[in-house]
């Protein structure tokens, strides 16, 4: 897809913030062994790419969302996000909460609150207009993992640290990871 010119400058001016852009692991990441990728390795600006395996979301026990149809949102120093089709989201359990946040990369999120027990939490949010090249995330749901059981091909994820940042940790990624004590420069 051909970017229109003030895309592509948006795009070289939110890279060039970063000295690490996925083409060099700095001497401090670890190397990733057999099976394994490190997060250093993934680009700047971020990559989409189709994931064709099983992603669940819980909450109370009760599956809010279930695919194998996601996209997995990959991006230098963070564990990826993963974006849920709404098809195979019970978006009738996540009224829109208030507030939205921007992304250089992906523009303007809006959020959803599940209502839990203890009150409502923001747990999801979704792109309705994604700027380019970032589209294909129209009509699709992440999900913060740190306060839910969120499982890939029935593992249990780690959420990102840090407690802003929704990336989900599964086995196979190595860091340090963005959000981690000493990241801020990064």
């Amino acid at each position: 897809m051909s970017l229109d010119p003030r895309d592509r400058l948006r795009l070289q001016q939110a890279s060039a913030l970063w000295r690490y852009v996925g083409d060099e692991r700095p001497p401090f990441a670890v190397a990733p062994g057999p099976d394994q990728q490190s997060v250093w390795d993934f680009p700047r600006p971020p990559a989409l790419v189709p994931d064709a395996r099983e992603v669940v979301v819980r909450a109370g026990g009760m599956d809010i969302a279930r695919s194998s149809r996601t996209l997995r949102l990959l991006e230098t120093a963070s564990p990826p996000t993963f974006y849920i089709p709404a098809a195979d989201v019970r978006t009738d359990l996540l009224p829109a909460a208030e507030g939205s946040s921007h992304c250089e990369w992906k523009g303007r999120a809006q959020y959803r609150a599940f209502s839990a027990p203890d009150g409502r939490r923001r747990m999801a949010w979704t792109y309705p207009d994604p700027l380019p090249p970032y589209q294909a995330l129209a009509g699709h749901f992440a999900f913060y993992p740190r306060d839910f059981e969120c499982l890939v091909d029935g593992v249990r994820v780690l959420p990102q640290p840090g407690g802003f940042y929704a990336g989900w940790i599964t086995p196979e990624l190595v860091g340090p990871f963005k959000g981690e004590p000493g990241s801020q420069g990064w």
